[in-house]
């Protein structure tokens, strides 16, 4: 998960290698140093290999739908959920909403449990970022940047330039250095994974999408550009730069360390994969452009989680009270629910054995239906043939992301969703409308029912954090 930042001034004009750019930074965030062991887990070096094939090529058919979608309906501009409203209608355009918002939330928890765990390699009470002394410290940090950004805190633009040095600048350090190390002897002795190879490339999925999280900010530049053909062309190469990143973080990591050691190391594992090739000061080099990243980030994405509520309200898809500002020009309320659900969050960590895989895999899972919906809107307008062939994969791709999330995540989704829908309850009861029709009435029960068997396999131990 990464940071996308307000631009509508400064991109007036924005030439090609400044928006590939906006794309890479959009998309670098907290999810790369947590890859070599995610991966590890999962999968050996042949696995990853068609791993990333599958998730390049699937994000990159999704990147190119958001990127079409943003010319062909330039009036559509109140976020993902508004390609689920005008294709599906209001309730899915409500869940593409309300589930963007709380896939934004959970990965902003992951960042703190992220920090805390890097920390945790100093300060032994942080553990692995979910002890009792993690969660009440993220609580803390959690409503202090809450009252900075309700004194108006929006971006600075210093603050942002340090954020991208310190993310990209180790993750590059990184490359190198083990590239120039590569140890052939135990990078062929991880070549293979356990199990069959469908099951290691698709317990990989949820953590791809986690890291490309983002990919659908360069859309939101295509007006900003100096010619529109650089949006499609700033999409591709800035996706591929991003996509070779990350496959080369995985892959060269399996040459310096055995699958096994991998598997163990403590979040972020690119610190402790970095150390074990150069000594204590790679990890404190990753561990320091980590949390100075994570820290940026999260102020974006805190900001854009209550701006998907302020929007939705101003457009009359959520209730009205989530409209309300401050003096500073402040979205209150959303601020106030998106604050609430990240603490909530970080409150259910204490009980998860591995909260960083939790919360990153819950955050890919609340994501998928605003993607499918974003997708299945692009298919149903049609179009050319290139058109249309695009928007088929993209479906596809996000469907069987749905496939390889599992029962326990879409039951988990389901649990975050069906109260959710108090919300369309009192947007409906406001307009003095009906609060279901028939059809939405039956997507209502279908959520409920995935809900309380998803609050049951909690109880029972099905279910597990």
């Amino acid at each position: 998960m990464s940071s996308t930042t307000d631009t509508r001034q400064a991109a007036q004009g924005l030439s090609l290698p400044t928006l590939t750019a906006m794309v890479v930074g959009s998309m670098v965030g907290a999810g790369v140093f947590s890859l070599p062991r995610n991966f590890a887990q999962a999968t050996g070096v042949f696995g990853a290999v068609v791993a990333w094939v599958v998730a390049g090529a699937g994000m990159l058919m999704l990147a190119l739908v958001f990127q079409t979608l943003a010319v062909r309906k330039p009036d559509l501009n109140a976020g993902v959920y508004a390609y689920a409203k005008a294709g599906f209608g209001e309730f899915p355009g409500f869940f593409s909403a309300f589930g963007y918002w709380a896939s934004a939330c959970v990965g902003n928890v992951s960042y703190w449990v992220l920090i805390k765990s890097t920390l945790g390699a100093v300060i032994p009470g942080f553990g692995e970022g979910n002890t009792l002394l993690a969660v009440l410290v993220s609580m803390v940090c959690v409503w202090a940047f809450h009252l900075m950004i309700m004194r108006g805190v929006k971006e600075a633009a210093a603050i942002n330039k340090i954020v991208t040095v310190a993310k990209v600048l180790p993750i590059l350090l990184f490359v190198v250095i083990l590239a120039v190390a590569f140890r052939s002897g135990v990078f062929t002795a991880n070549l293979w994974g356990d199990g069959r190879l469908f099951d290691q490339v698709k317990a990989t999925m949820l953590v791809t999408v986690f890291v490309f999280l983002g990919v659908e900010g360069a859309s939101v530049y295509s007006r900003y550009a100096r010619r529109r053909e650089d949006v499609g062309r700033a999409t591709v190469l800035g996706f591929l730069g991003v996509l070779a990143l990350f496959a080369s973080v995985t892959l060269l990591s399996y040459a310096a360390l055995p699958k096994a050691r991998m598997e163990g190391l403590r979040q972020p594992s690119m610190a402790g994969v970095l150390e074990s090739v150069v000594g204590t000061w790679g990890a404190v080099l990753i561990s320091v452009g980590l949390i100075v990243s994570v820290l940026g980030a999260y102020l974006a994405w805190t900001l854009m989680a209550a701006e998907v509520l302020f929007v939705a309200a101003k457009d009359d898809d959520m209730p009205a009270f989530l409209r309300r500002e401050n003096r500073h020009g402040t979205p209150v309320a959303a601020l106030v629910m998106t604050s609430a659900l990240i603490t909530a969050v970080l409150a259910i960590t204490l009980f998860s054995d591995d909260a960083f895989s939790f919360t990153l895999k819950l955050t890919s899972a609340l994501s998928l239906v605003p993607y499918l919906l974003a997708a299945g809107y692009a298919l149903r307008l049609g179009g050319t043939g290139r058109q249309i062939l695009v928007a088929t994969l993209a479906v596809i791709y996000t469907a069987f992301l749905i496939f390889a999330a599992g029962l326990e995540f879409l039951l988990l989704s389901c649990v975050i969703y069906a109260p959710g829908t108090i919300l369309f309850a009192l947007t409906r009861r406001e307009h003095g409308r009906r609060v279901f029709s028939p059809a939405e009435l039956v997507l209502f029960a279908v959520v409920a029912v995935g809900a309380v068997l998803g609050v049951i396999g909690l109880v029972t131990g099905f279910i597990t954090i």
